[in-house]
């Protein structure tokens, strides 16, 4: 599929389907759109009549135009009131353009949307992104081929002329999305922790980057026996993986980001029971399959910063190896843990993975893991969780999700509630009481923290949807890779 930052307006544009972005303002109609609308014979105004349209958000209407007209069919979608237009409405906006012109078996459309902030090239890339990520469909484990007869083969941004480099780097940030969305949603018998590592592969020899991959020998001698308590039960050997991007100049800043990496999560003796969602934990590695999309999208657009993407792949399965409640691990810091719940396994794959990044010299790091069911039960299945304690840090994170359109809410740090963690015989335990659940979650990672500036966002809710939701199609979203990206890349 290609796209074109076209130079046309809607008034020149020729084609299969126009689709008219309308916000609330918009009506009735002025200016160009009023000429458009004398153009297709005042049936611009008619569809915008029979379907009562009034330009709320989402709403939509279509019609074919007369036999001989250059544009077969105009449609018309909603984008809310304009003084509340971000870009992620635009986002969603193409996406319900592109779907709407798939429906309608066009090979080519325009889409005439507004301009964000006086800003082309930011409006040029978020419309690409939210057509590319609605158009994309995951048919790898399906038997038979996609019965669509027609596809969409050109789209044309109108009224963006010069905006290629744009439409460029989204199709690198949709690349990026669409590795984690495919990660995420096969099966845990084929992403396993060595595929991971193979993918992780696949990216450094495509772009130039260095692979470090740590085997559980390796693991040992680092001390890290939270990590490996996780994963000695299973018998797919642990990978620990350490992928790194390196400018051609000097480095402005150094970052690290580690995504929590179980590719399958049984519970342990804590099992994941049926009904609870044990055949879902597939999507436990949300946060790895982040970190790699990132990787190969960040490793093409060359930001003059250093970035380490590191995850603790492991399984976290039952055996006669497998680790007990009661028992004590020991991290690579030193720190003892009392395991009095084997389904808390990610923050013990964390910890060492932390440690690890912070004696890199960072600048900084992030962590992005489907921690925590008390962080769904807070926010739901749209927003993800930010803790940290590095205001700075924070409030860059929260920059990035608003231009990326991946949603983050700041949750406090309430150093108080680490008294839940406190264990008689260690440390402190793997897991508090069952309120503030996320919190105190946060919290047990603090303490594999040393230097570094650091934020943990807990990405349980986002990283799968049921239902169509924007430019997600029912299944896993690729949450993070576009808000990593922005971060990085306003570094």
């Amino acid at each position: 599929m290609d796209f074109i930052a076209s130079d046309q307006s809607c008034l020149s544009w020729t084609g299969d389907c126009l689709v008219i972005g309308l916000s609330e303002e918009s009506l009735p109609l002025t200016g160009i759109l009023s000429e458009l609308n004398d153009k297709v014979s005042g049936l611009l105004q008619v569809l915008i009549d029979e379907e009562s349209f009034e330009g709320k958000t989402g709403t939509t209407a279509i019609t074919r135009l007369g036999l001989g007209s250059p544009i077969k069919k105009i449609a018309i979608v909603g984008l809310g009131r304009s003084d509340g237009m971000a870009l992620e409405g635009l986002r969603k906006g193409a996406a319900i353009a592109a779907r709407l012109a798939k429906k309608a078996k066009s090979r080519s459309l325009g889409i005439s949307f507004p301009v964000w902030n006086n800003s082309q090239s930011l409006t040029a890339q978020a419309l690409s992104e939210g057509a590319i990520l609605a158009l994309s469909q995951d048919r790898r484990f399906k038997s038979e081929p996609d019965k669509t007869e027609t596809q969409l083969e050109q789209i044309h941004l109108l009224a963006f002329p010069g905006e290629e480099a744009a439409i460029q780097t989204a199709q690198i940030v949709c690349e990026g999305v669409i590795l984690a969305r495919e990660l995420v949603a096969a099966p845990p018998n084929v992403v396993t922790p060595d595929m991971l590592a193979e993918t992780a592969a696949s990216i450094a020899h495509d772009h130039g980057l260095k692979l470090t991959v740590l085997e559980r020998e390796d693991c040992e001698a680092l001390g890290m026996g939270a990590y490996l308590g996780v994963a000695q039960a299973s018998d797919l050997p642990p990978k620990f993986i350490h992928l790194v991007y390196s400018p051609q100049g000097p480095a402005k800043r150094k970052l690290a980001i580690i995504g929590k990496g179980l590719t399958f999560d049984s519970g342990g003796l804590n099992l994941t029971v049926g009904g609870s969602g044990i055949e879902m934990m597939k999507i436990d590695m949300g946060g790895a399959a982040a970190v790699l999309g990132a990787a190969k999208a960040i490793a093409q657009l060359k930001p003059d910063v250093e970035v380490h993407f590191i995850s603790a792949a492991a399984e976290n399965m039952i055996s006669g190896h497998a680790m007990r409640p009661g028992d004590i691990l020991t991290a690579s810091n030193g720190k003892t843990i009392e395991v009095n719940n084997t389904d808390a396994e990610g923050r013990l794959t964390l910890a060492d993975a932390l440690v690890y990044a912070d004696q890199l010299g960072l600048d900084a790091m992030i962590d992005l893991a489907t921690l925590t069911g008390a962080c769904v039960v807070a926010l739901g299945d749209d927003i993800a969780a930010l803790f940290s304690p590095d205001e700075n840090l924070a409030q860059g994170l929260s920059a990035a999700a608003n231009l990326s359109g991946e949603k983050l809410w700041p949750m406090p740090m309430e150093d108080k509630y680490f008294e839940g963690l406190k264990s008689v015989v260690a440390d402190m335990k793997n897991t508090g009481p069952r309120a503030g659940g996320s919190i105190t979650a946060a919290l047990f990672l603090k303490q594999f923290v040393k230097e570094t500036p650091w934020a943990h966002l807990d990405i349980a809710g986002p990283v799968w949807s049921e239902k169509e939701n924007g430019y997600n199609s029912p299944g896993a979203t690729g949450y993070g890779v576009r808000l990593l990206v922005q971060w990085v890349m306003d570094s």
